[in-house]
């Protein structure tokens, strides 16, 4: 799977979340949505850091 589509994957799913725990009622709840939210700001940290360790690489076949 491609790393853009990766990113946005977790964005959405990060949007998901903070709406979610907007309406949640419970202290629980919010809890829990917090903890989903940091594991995906996680997620989305090693991804974008993998992408920034590999900016100063070049890719692009020259044939």
């Amino acid at each position: 799977m491609e790393p853009d589509r990766l990113i946005e994957g977790i964005t959405d799913e990060l949007n998901a979340a903070f709406k979610a725990m907007a309406k949640a009622k419970s202290v629980e709840e919010k809890v829990q949505y917090s903890q989903i939210i940091k594991n995906l700001c996680q997620s989305l940290e090693v991804f974008i850091n993998a992408a920034n360790d590999m900016m100063p690489f070049d890719f692009e076949d020259d044939e």
